[in-house]
């Protein structure tokens, strides 16, 4: 089965349902789905304010102000940023206020303090000021009843100081999926436990878990299962009674455990990539299984091409992909007969300032975690990648590119 042939075979058999709404606290609602839309209760500035240090005033007493003829008005006053006054100007009145301070009654219009020559409680304007200088209106930025926020919007940074502006300590965000996590085989060990001779533990895993994470759902890990048909069973149907997905990291074909479970079973039975031609996806009623390779960075690639997407559908969220850098092969990039490949690079730049994607060419699996930075993909109508050609870089992280 081809790469897209796969793809389509998952899309046929995935029915995500919009996830139910929860309320959770402002400080928690970080990269959280925006469940519902955000209206603002009130205007944003709730008042008229300075936008200079300067004088409150009404723009109608300075008509008749020029150089020569300057109007005097009677300073009444002070208000500071954060006060409020219950003085109302009367005419050929100002008072002084700071930047961002509320201005009175009767005030529509200010005048920055280097604009007018004060003595005592008297102010000279020499020039006609007009209505609306150097202030924000209420209501300028946000209007009340404005929608500010729409639902399906991710929460970021600058999206929570926004609802923190509007007096929001709590938010309604989608329910995020919930994705159960297992390894199988007799070669894996579990951590927290001692390890046997020629066992290795779990990595394959924990990295996928996390990248579970980065997608925005809730990983849930339920350990090492022994390579028993009974017992692979018995957690298959465990993890998809308490999740909405399923990731298998394997060392051995569960594809017949898999297909027997409920229907539909398997809809993809090995895929033409590299590495990952054993990748296998089932369908327990309507929830999908993904059964990965046990190999770190191989379960954490195919992870990537198959599943982030359906994870980010599940959780209502818009669907990204991996950050994607242009690079120059850094030698020849060979391909797999008849699959498409991908090959896991390093990236650095080279004396010209040129991103440069060097092929990995450690063959330790847990190396590789650590020094493949992303993977270039070569198609299956081509044979290679030739050194100093141009490529697509798809990064595991969010920056690219070593000193």
């Amino acid at each position: 089965m081809t790469f897209e042939e796969a793809k389509r075979a998952v899309e046929i058999s995935f029915k995500p349902q919009l996830p139910d709404t929860e309320v959770t606290v402002l400080l928690e609602a970080y990269n959280r789905v925006l469940g519902i839309d955000v209206v603002a209760p009130q205007d944003m500035p709730g008042s008229n304010t300075a936008t200079v240090q300067g004088y409150a005033l009404n723009a109608k007493d300075t008509a008749t102000a020029s150089e020569d003829n300057p109007v005097a008005l009677k300073v009444c006053g002070t208000i500071a940023v954060g006060e409020t006054s219950q003085v109302s100007l009367l005419g050929g009145e100002a008072i002084e206020v700071s930047v961002g301070a509320v201005l009175p009654q009767g005030a529509d219009t200010v005048i920055a303090a280097q604009d007018g020559e004060r003595e005592d409680d008297t102010l000279q304007v020499y020039g006609e000021v007009f209505s609306g200088e150097n202030m924000h209106q209420a209501g300028s930025d946000i209007q009340k009843g404005a929608v500010v926020l729409r639902r399906g919007q991710v929460l970021g940074s600058a999206e929570i100081g926004v609802l923190a502006a509007l007096g929001f300590m709590e938010v309604t965000v989608l329910r995020m999926p919930m994705v159960a996590v297992f390894s199988v085989g007799a070669e894996i060990g579990e951590l927290g436990k001692p390890l046997p001779a020629g066992k290795v533990f779990d990595a394959a895993a924990y990295s996928v878990y996390t990248a579970i994470m980065e997608c925005g759902a809730k990983p849930v890990c339920l350990g090492v299962v022994a390579e028993d048909k009974l017992a692979i069973t018995q957690m298959l149907k465990t993890a998809t009674a308490v999740a909405d997905m399923v990731v298998v990291c394997s060392s051995v074909d569960i594809t017949e455990i898999a297909d027997t479970v409920d229907k539909p079973g398997i809809v993809v039975n090995g895929v033409a990539i590299k590495p990952g031609r054993q990748t296998a996806v089932s369908f327990i009623g309507e929830k999908p299984v993904f059964i990965l390779p046990s190999n770190p960075s191989a379960a954490l690639l195919v992870f990537q091409l198959f599943a982030r997407s359906l994870v980010q559908r599940l959780g209502g969220r818009p669907v990204v992909g991996l950050k994607t850098v242009m690079a120059y092969a850094g030698s020849k990039m060979f391909s797999a007969k008849g699959s498409r490949s991908y090959g896991l690079v390093e990236l650095k730049f080279d004396e010209n300032c040129r991103l440069i994607a060097d092929p990995l060419q450690t063959t330790g699996a847990v190396s590789a975690l650590v020094n493949a930075e992303g993977f270039v993909e070569i198609p299956e109508n081509e044979q290679h990648i030739e050194a100093d050609q141009e490529v697509a870089v798809r990064l595991f992280r969010g920056s690219a590119g070593k000193s």
